[in-house]
């Protein structure tokens, strides 16, 4: 059988399970097994694929079928141009949150040596990009999952990135630390949402999609400890869920922040704030 024949065949199961690309999907996979380009392989009718290609290109097909994410399958995920491992103890980076990142990045330009606290880091895609975007920055990494940590520290390793691990209940541990910047992609699903959302969000770790009854437990925490966390004139970031963008701001300007911004995504909706202490 060649690739064509192949891609055209997984494409379709693909289509009918309700996978929402099914060629890309489907090249990707095949591409992981050969080391071949995804589209070389989508017009390839020459090639002809030995069993053990097709067979375990069958066995990774089975497992999005499944709806297991393709990221988790990969077991990788680019965000900002890096390539992060990513498995089932994390969430999966989405590029919306790129926008976070990218505008942390600008504030951080005129600073020095920025201390930088990535809370409920996971994967660790946003501190790991600002470090390496910083070299002379100081990273905290945090999570209260220790699982999570053990994929960020990985992700540090591999990407060469010097950073701080430290497990924790949001602030609780991090002793009288303080920082210019504290970016945060915390939970913010309404927990009986947890439930009915897209199959391959299913498969992510609840722990880091569960955001309390109304989705707004985090941001409560977040909100009400993180002045004391930041040096004078630090900002505080975070990505935002659907909805969340006018209790949340409202959360920001009673705990003492000024300058509070709401920004919005590729889909022109509000998902990102940040709020500056006087």
């Amino acid at each position: 059988m060649t690739p064509r024949d192949l891609l055209r065949s997984a494409s379709e199961s693909f289509r009918r399970t309700g996978i929402p690309d099914p060629e890309y999907d489907s090249a990707m996979l095949l591409s992981a097994l050969t080391g071949q380009p995804p589209l070389l392989l989508r017009l390839d009718l020459d090639t002809v694929l030995d069993e053990k290609t097709i067979r375990s290109f069958g066995d990774l097909c089975a497992r999005r079928l499944q709806r297991e994410p393709l990221q988790y399958i990969l077991k990788e995920a680019f965000f900002c141009g890096l390539l992060f491992h990513v498995d089932s103890r994390v969430l999966i980076p989405r590029p919306e949150t790129e926008l976070l990142c990218e505008w942390a990045a600008d504030l951080l330009s005129g600073m020095d040596c920025p201390q930088i606290l990535d809370l409920c880091c996971g994967s660790g895609c946003l501190g790991i990009s600002l470090k390496l975007r910083f070299p002379a920055s100081s990273v905290t990494l945090s999570d209260l999952s220790a699982h999570a940590l053990d994929v960020a520290q990985l992700n540090a390793a591999r990407l060469h990135a010097e950073t701080d691990l430290l497990q924790s209940d949001l602030f609780d541990r991090l002793g009288r630390r303080s920082f210019d910047l504290i970016i945060s992609n915390p939970p913010y699903i309404p927990s009986l949402s947890c439930s009915s959302l897209q199959p391959e969000v299913m498969k992510e770790p609840l722990m880091a999609l569960d955001g309390g009854s109304d989705g707004l437990a985090f941001y409560r925490r977040i909100c009400a400890d993180a002045p004391s966390r930041l040096h004078s004139g630090g900002w505080l970031l975070m990505e935002l869920g659907d909805g969340e963008s006018d209790p949340v701001r409202s959360m920001m300007l009673e705990a003492g922040f000024a300058s509070v911004e709401i920004r919005n995504d590729y889909q022109s909706l509000p998902r990102m704030i940040g709020g500056k202490l006087p």
